[in-house]
């Protein structure tokens, strides 16, 4: 015979329902909901409440169940399914409730949530290079770009991804994530005790500060990922900056002018060729770590390299204005950035080994490999 749970040993929460049916008990915290409203979206729930319960072994009357879940998690399902599940302007607080009804949705079989919660994460971590400039417009209000206003940190995306297997939002997490200096990508991600599960804030506290103390008011811990993430993140990273080096030595160094230059006639193209080298020493910054913020994100300085061709905010000493390229050289170098910037995007799960790379004939290169 099963020993009733004590009622007055849990806590309870805004999910205690005077005519609730079902008692839920997960960790130190009593649930008093609706088995109509469980049977209703998942059949796991539908067969665990299937066989009657013996009186002797109901509280009140009322049967109950152990949930070997994390409280919250739990928490956030029923919002999800008494409330539904929205938000009414994406933030990176949105996380914390995406994460967990995912989590319970994957395995208490909801589809409805679980296709929701996918649908928000591939959203803000994109499979397709048009996605990711779209992600990254959301990201720029007003000249200021800010991702983690927006979207969580990508330590987090990563450990859910890893623990989930959803491995189609990977690249995009490890790009963002490769975005960061070295250090910062060391150190991880700084987030408050609600941002994930109990157990992984349990395990994070015990190689970290206590949960509240004088130097850590709020209780925030250090989530950092794994040796073997971590390394694929770094030579991620290298391998973006190389990309975007060898774009300038092979399309901006020496560039020869477009066949229909309308500048050819003066200086054999100078005005152009000018407007090409100057473009090539922005880039340089970029590579070199000059530039702050983006200086590891190839996808936006090709994309500031086209934006270059129409800007007037240059300034020549005396007077702002733009680059003198011609409309012909112009528009062929927007397709060559056009190009490689498909290509990189292509190559993203290469450069984090979450794909074997394509190894040219005769070439030999280095597999890295990213296991779960």
């Amino acid at each position: 015979m099963t020993t009733s749970p004590q009622l007055e040993n849990f806590k309870t929460t805004d999910f205690w329902f005077s005519d609730g049916n079902v008692l839920l008990f997960v960790g130190d915290i009593a649930f008093k909901v609706h088995q109509g409203q469980l049977v209703r979206h998942s059949d796991v729930f539908r067969d665990m409440f299937s066989l009657p319960q013996p009186v002797s072994e109901t509280i009140d009357g009322i049967p109950w169940v152990h949930l070997h879940d994390d409280p919250s998690d739990v928490l956030h399902l029923l919002r999800a399914l008494y409330d539904g599940l929205y938000f009414k302007k994406p933030t990176a607080g949105d996380f914390c409730a995406i994460s967990a009804v995912l989590r319970m949705s994957s395995k208490y079989l909801i589809d409805h949530l679980r296709e929701r919660c996918l649908a928000r994460l591939e959203a803000d971590w994109p499979t397709t290079l048009l996605g990711w400039d779209k992600r990254e417009q959301q990201a720029t209000v007003d000249t200021r770009y800010n991702p983690r206003e927006h979207f969580p940190h990508p330590v987090l995306v990563i450990q859910l991804a890893q623990e989930l297997g959803l491995d189609e939002i990977l690249a995009s997490a490890f790009y963002d994530l490769c975005r960061y200096g070295p250090r910062k990508i060391a150190i991880g991600a700084s987030v408050g005790p609600a941002l994930f599960p109990h157990k992984a804030r349990t395990q994070a506290q015990a190689s970290a500060q206590p949960k509240c103390s004088p130097a850590n008011p709020h209780g925030t811990v250090q989530l950092r990922l794994e040796k073997p993430h971590l390394h694929a993140t770094f030579l991620g990273r290298e391998a973006g900056q190389r990309f975007l080096a060898d774009f300038i030595q092979r399309e901006l160094h020496g560039r020869a002018i477009s066949d229909n230059c309308a500048n050819k006639s003066h200086a054999n193209g100078h005005h152009c060729r000018e407007s090409y080298y100057f473009i090539m020493l922005n880039l340089l910054r970029a590579v070199s770590g000059i530039a702050t913020g983006r200086d590891a994100d190839p996808l936006f300085s090709l994309s500031q390299a086209v934006e270059m061709l129409s800007r007037t905010d240059f300034s020549d000493g005396t007077r702002q204005c733009g680059l003198r390229i011609c409309a012909s050289c112009k528009e062929d170098f927007s397709f060559v950035v056009g190009r490689a910037r498909k290509e990189a995007w292509d190559l993203i799960p290469e450069w984090f080994g979450l794909r074997e790379k394509s190894v040219k004939p005769g070439a030999e290169g280095d597999k890295v490999e990213v296991t779960s």
